[in-house]
């Protein structure tokens, strides 16, 4: 924590100001909870933090005067993983993520292949596991809406997709197809593909599709990033930035799209770390990330990816996964990238002056990327790059403090830390009491001294940071009924640590500190404007609060209240 803003108006040396903000309470790194003041903006920056009648002091014949009518002004929002650009192109394709149910998903499916009978794929996604028995629906469901075409949909995590019995013709996989090492065809009991694909398995359908074109991915960030704003998210992370998964390069649409104006964001990529590869593309991404980016666009990550998710028991685990019954199995997930070999892809990408982005959710994978981030300090010694482990599903108890101990930041996606199906019917049976106890530690973590950041993961979940930071303090989702037990309810974070997690943590794991995150003069006027203060109310109305306006260089870029 930073100190916060004294009580007095401190200010630039500007005369007068271009907006001020007057009228309610203010939050940012340093403070344990919110206090009634003031900002004013010059320039696209914060000039002065004070009392209403301090700023107002700044006000010329030209000053835009903002009543926050008692809302709470927070430096703008910022993402620590997110996915923008897929989320955008799901939202102009066949969009389910909004489905309550099986039936509606389906439905959804059927009118949106009857609307657009001259596509040749039916693709888009967004389907939630817990929708279907077991989280793997069939093709013979998707055959009933889409008997014509191609069809494949990647399920709201990504580690899945459904597809019909003609993407599966057409992909020549049967009963005799054998697993990939990174994936899992879902089978029927005579061996034939049943419909759902895990992980490396999506890839055998998924190389097919055809391409997104480069208008339609600017479609797709331009949707993205209205809707982030919306939000009150003014920064994020994309956490893959390279050719993976049927995706195309999104470095140059970002590059494009900084230089003409049209990312009004600051953004951080994470370049794509090729897991059929080794050491040797390092010397491409430092190529790809050039001089280092814009003040809009970055290319200065790198994410690798070192395990799957826990719901299709591709997490790796320290300990095999239960069968249904209870008993030990002799699967415990896989391992991405080979353990020995990230220590020095690591240390080399930390002496390269990279940034890496871990996607880390079993134990196993923590340990691996803790050990890796470990190794790099010992060669290059302390500081560097904030190198950063995101999800953390399961954290074994002994690697909780050595996320302070190797410096490595904890990135959180703090809406999955709740009960709800896919947790209780598709998860902790499958992990045994103990290590379900292990989930999402982010209190143990806050107690070791960890630095956090949070994001989201969207599409895969809500981009809204208030529904994280909601979970994250009462570990229930915003809509729970009020019988449902917290998860873990030790683990919950004070208001105040959420919040700046999802403001300063992630400036600073985004390289953006002082610049960006925080309300004090010379800050860039990244801001965001809630319709009340969630300190002043219930914590089990946090979620409730919603952002009413958005600033980016201090310029509205979402809303507005009165003025």
């Amino acid at each position: 924590m930073t100190s916060a803003p004294s009580s007095s108006a401190s200010s630039t040396s500007a005369p007068f100001a271009d907006t001020v903000l007057v009228s309610g309470s203010l939050f940012t790194a340093g403070l344990a909870a919110s206090r009634p003041g003031a900002v004013a903006v010059a320039g696209g920056r914060i000039v002065a933090v004070g009392t209403d009648d301090e700023v107002l002091g700044l006000r010329g014949p030209r000053t835009e005067v903002v009543d926050l009518r008692g809302g709470l002004l927070v430096p703008g929002f910022q993402d620590a993983h997110v996915h923008p650009v897929a989320a955008g192109v799901d939202m102009l394709c066949c969009d389910v993520h909004h489905c309550g149910s099986a039936e509606e998903t389906l439905r959804v499916v059927a009118e949106y292949a009857a609307a657009n009978p001259g596509l040749p794929w039916i693709t888009g996604g967004g389907w939630s596991l817990e929708h279907f028995p077991a989280g793997t629906p069939t093709r013979g469901m998707l055959d009933a809406v889409v008997p014509d075409r191609p069809a494949f949909l990647p399920n709201r995590d990504g580690h899945g997709a459904w597809v019909n019995t003609r993407a599966l013709e057409l992909a020549g996989i049967t009963a005799s197809t054998p697993d990939p090492a990174d994936g899992r065809i879902e089978r029927e009991p005579d061996g034939s593909p049943q419909g759902t694909l895990h992980e490396g398995a999506m890839h055998l359908v998924e190389r097919l599709l055809p391409t997104v074109t480069a208008a339609e991915q600017r479609l797709g960030l331009l949707a993205a990033q209205e809707h982030l704003f919306s939000l009150g998210v003014t920064s994020w992370q994309d956490a893959a930035v390279g050719e993976m998964f049927g995706q195309s390069d999104l470095l140059p649409l970002y590059r494009a799209a900084a230089a003409s104006g049209d990312l009004r964001a600051s953004v951080v990529g994470a370049l794509w770390w090729d897991r059929n590869r080794s050491s040797d593309q390092i010397a491409d991404l430092v190529e790809r990330r050039g001089d280092g980016g814009t003040d809009r666009f970055r290319p200065t990550s790198v994410k690798i990816m070192l395990d799957g998710v826990a719901e299709n028991f591709t997490a790796a685990m320290l300990e095999p996964y239960l069968d249904d019954c209870g008993c030990g199995t002799d699967n415990s997930g896989l391992d991405f990238v080979d353990p020995v070999g990230l220590r020095e892809y690591v240390t080399r990408l930390d002496a390269a002056g990279f940034q890496v982005h871990f996607h880390a959710l079993g134990d196993r994978a923590v340990r691996h990327a803790l050990d890796a981030v470990e190794a790099a300090r010992a060669a290059n010694g302390p500081g560097g790059a904030e190198h950063h482990l995101a999800h953390l599903q399961v954290v074994h108890p002994d690697d909780v403090a050595r996320f302070a101990q190797v410096g490595a930041t904890a990135n959180i996606q703090a809406l999955w830390a709740a009960h709800e199906h896919q947790m209780d019917e598709l998860t902790i049976p499958f992990l045994g009491e103990r290590r379900a106890s292990w989930q999402y530690p982010f209190g143990d973590l806050l107690r070791a001294g960890a630095t956090m950041a949070g994001g989201s993961d969207w599409p895969v979940s809500s981009a809204d940071p208030l529904d994280g930071i909601h979970v994250a303090v009462n570990r229930r989702v915003p809509d729970a009924e009020e019988s449902t037990e917290p998860l873990y309810a030790e683990q919950a974070l004070p208001l105040a640590v959420a919040l700046t997690a999802y403001t300063a943590g992630t400036a600073r794991l985004n390289g953006l500190p002082g610049r960006t995150g925080r309300l004090e003069p010379g800050a860039a006027a990244d801001l965001a404007v809630l319709d009340r203060d969630p300190f002043a109310g219930p914590a089990g109305e946090i979620a409730a609060a919603t952002v009413v306006a958005t600033y980016v260089d201090g310029e509205c870029v979402f809303g507005g209240v009165d003025r």
